[in-house]
């Protein structure tokens, strides 16, 4: 998945794509566990893509003005 198809996605498409990509990781352990994962490269593809998707999250957390000003009352 790509930088700009996640940056158009909404907040809750965002983690909910979190917890499917990280429904998929669970499922290829599982199979890497029992010997039975057929392509076992898909696993480092997902743990990129749920990075990506949290770096975006944090990226739009910090450039969203209520949300930087909630930040810096918390610090105070």
């Amino acid at each position: 998945m790509k930088a700009q198809e996640i940056r158009e996605l909404s907040e809750k498409e965002r983690q909910d794509k979190v917890a499917d990509l990280g429904q998929e990781i669970f499922n290829l352990r599982f199979q890497l566990a029992t010997g039975k994962i057929e392509n076992p490269s898909r696993l480092k593809s997902l743990r990129r893509d749920i990075a990506r998707i949290k770096t975006i999250q944090g990226e739009a957390k910090i450039a969203s003005p209520e949300l930087a000003k909630e930040i810096s009352e918390e610090k105070k």
